[in-house]
């Protein structure tokens, strides 16, 4: 049995219709801003509002996760300075 699994398609980025819509989205993206300057300068403060939580959320990964595994970490480290200083 050959299990081996070839993914010979080619990513949707590099395919005629990913490019085609990349172009379209950069000529797009351009006329928004070269024509709308004025609507996206009034939305930018709450860009940087909503940025804020996001870059919390995505750097920090949740709140408390790290705690319990040093707590972990601290009492087997404390557990065995423990038994060391019972063996002297």
């Amino acid at each position: 049995m050959d299990h081996s699994h070839q993914n010979n398609q080619t990513p949707f980025w590099k395919s005629p219709s990913g490019l085609a819509f990349l172009v379209a989205a950069l000529v797009g993206g351009f006329y928004l801003i070269t024509e709308h300057k004025a609507h996206l300068y009034g939305v930018l403060p709450y860009l940087f509002l909503l940025a804020c939580p996001l870059m919390h959320i995505f750097m920090h990964r949740g709140h408390h996760h790290g705690e319990e595994r040093d707590n972990n970490n601290r009492s087997a480290r404390d557990h065995a300075s423990a038994e060391g200083r019972e063996r002297e």
